[in-house]
């Protein structure tokens, strides 16, 4: 299932510049919470993506790329808060990716949008 929806650099790059450079460069951690965000998606929306991934249009991975992205980056975030300016930055980071990550599985959890992108 690792690496299906989104990449580690997308990860990271969405946990933004002063994210933990040790937790960053651990591609284990950082696959097992992509993993974790599939898992949360394929859930939440009752529909095994990763099964019909290969089928889907190249624009419609793009949203489960996003919320894989935004999942996972938060779990990196979490891990270690003391490198962004300050607590309220980690927020507010925080922040933005759920708002994302609830965006795009609301659309994914749409019975009209399912049908359309398989």
């Amino acid at each position: 299932m690792t690496w299906t929806y989104c990449s580690s650099a997308q990860i990271i790059r969405k946990a933004g510049t002063n994210v933990n450079s040790t937790i960053a460069a651990s591609s284990q951690a950082i696959a097992d919470w992509e993993d974790m965000a599939e898992a949360v998606i394929n859930t939440s929306t009752r529909k095994d993506w990763t099964a019909a991934y290969s089928g889907l249009g190249a624009n419609f991975k793009v949203i489960l790329s996003e919320a894989a992205a935004c999942l996972a980056a938060m779990q990196l975030i979490s891990y270690d808060m003391s490198g962004y300016t300050g607590k309220r930055e980690a927020e507010t980071m925080l922040d933005v990716l759920r708002d994302c990550a609830v965006r795009d599985i609301e659309v994914l959890k749409d019975e009209k949008n399912k049908e359309k992108m398989s």
